[in-house]
Parts: C-alpha cells; sequence; structure tokens
C-alpha cells in the first residue's frame, strides 16, 4: 500500500477514487509516566512518554487506516492527513485520514 500526502503520485496515474478512509485511537497517560513528566515540565526537556504515547498512537491509527483501504481494494491512499485532540483529561485522540484509490 502507498502512502502519500500529495493530491496525486508522481510517476502514476491515479484510475480512480474509492472514498474516504480513517483509522483513530485514543490513548490515555500512564500515572507513573505522568508524574516523570510532570518533573520534566518543570527543569525542561522533552515528554519522551508522551511522545512516544503519540508515536504508538500514530502507528495504530495509520494501521487502521490501511487495513480499512485494503477492505475496499485500494492500491494507494492520498492526501494523508492527521489530527489530534484532547477527549478527557488524559486522553488524546489521533486520527489519520486521506482518499483511498486505485493506481496504474
Amino acid at each position: 500500500m502507498l502512502l502519500v500526502n500529495t493530491p496525486d503520485i508522481p510517476g502514476r496515474t491515479i484510475t480512480s477514487a474509492l472514498g474516504l478512509v480513517k483509522g483513530s485511537t485514543i490513548r490515555a497517560r500512564h500515572v507513573g509516566k505522568d508524574i516523570t513528566s510532570a518533573f520534566r515540565h518543570l527543569v525542561g526537556g522533552e515528554m519522551k512518554e508522551y511522545s512516544e504515547m503519540l508515536n504508538e498512537a500514530r502507528q495504530i491509527a495509520t494501521k487502521l487506516m490501511v487495513e480499512e483501504a485494503t477492505a475496499m481494494g485500494a492500491d494507494a491512499i492520498v492526501n494523508i492527513r492527521y489530527a489530534s485532540s484532547s477527549v478527557v483529561q488524559g486522553a488524546a485522540e489521533i486520527m489519520v485520514y486521506g482518499t483511498a484509490v486505485l493506481i496504474e
């Protein structure tokens, strides 16, 4: 499955747009990691615990989107975009969406 964040694929022809595909996941923070991150917030530096959580969430959301596109028979997904939002305090949603297409 070819994944791009552009409306077209250089060197390839899109023959058909199959529709919107998406994937999302909601991840909650871990109390123990919150304490470590709170300390980093005071002294400065990257909050690695949150970076890891969000990276994992993006991977899961992307996998779910690809599974949906595969079920539609797509060869590629174009115009991929990521979005995030806070669902409740301590939890974040990561959503990814794009257009499933057939290519030559």
